[in-house]
């Protein structure tokens, strides 16, 4: 298994050999390093923590900082659970770890969109424009009224919207560029530019 941190970077246009253009986005990919290994013995399963991104030592705690050693001051430490490793601690992954034409999943925190209506959360079509309807273009209309005295639980209402975890699958890697630790991936990923983003390929 192959994994590595990145932030997200800007949306481009690839252009195949072919001449079809396919849309694609850029993530700064690492390079990270790896903090912690975790075993079965120990820890009940096994893992692998890489931290990435550079901080300052006076932002950490005297916990992280005692975890980290003399390895370094990360932004962010996140774990990845592998079946078997010959990694240690020290070691560094860079975009290297990924060649062109692997299959990966990405996952990232989606764009925080505020407390948004029915409309642009769950893609009602609201009221009808006409036949005496007034101020309903946007209402959600009846939640089920009857012998109920309280509302389900699920029922898709007004609310918080985005700022959730997503995982897009089936992501092919279209170029990578070692020199910059740049990986370029097919098709949208979520979040904003400048996004933590994890990445990972089973083979």
């Amino acid at each position: 298994m192959k994994f590595i941190l990145g932030t997200k970077e800007n949306m481009v246009q690839y252009f195949s050999e072919q001449g079809r253009s396919y849309p694609a986005t850029f993530i700064n990919a690492g390079p990270v390093v790896v903090t912690q290994l975790k075993s079965k013995e120990k820890d009940g399963y096994v893992a692998v923590q890489v931290g990435f991104g550079v901080q300052k030592k006076e932002r950490l705690s005297k916990p992280v900082l005692g975890h980290l050693k003399d390895i370094g001051a990360f932004k962010n430490l996140k774990e990845f659970r592998i079946e078997s490793s010959t990694l240690n601690i020290g070691d560094k992954i860079d975009a290297s770890a990924f060649q062109k034409g692997d299959v990966v999943e990405i996952s990232g925190i989606s764009k925080g969109k505020g407390f948004q209506g029915v409309v642009k959360r769950h893609g009602f079509h609201g009221g009808p424009r006409s036949h005496g309807q007034k101020h309903s273009e946007r209402e959600h209309g009846s939640i089920g009224g009857g012998l109920r005295t309280r509302v389900p639980k699920g029922m898709r209402m007004a609310g918080r919207t985005g700022s959730d975890r997503v995982t897009i699958k089936g992501l092919k890697v279209l170029e990578v560029d070692k020199e910059n630790n740049k990986i370029l991936v097919s098709g949208a990923i979520p979040g904003r530019k400048g996004t933590l983003i994890e990445i990972r390929s089973k083979k």
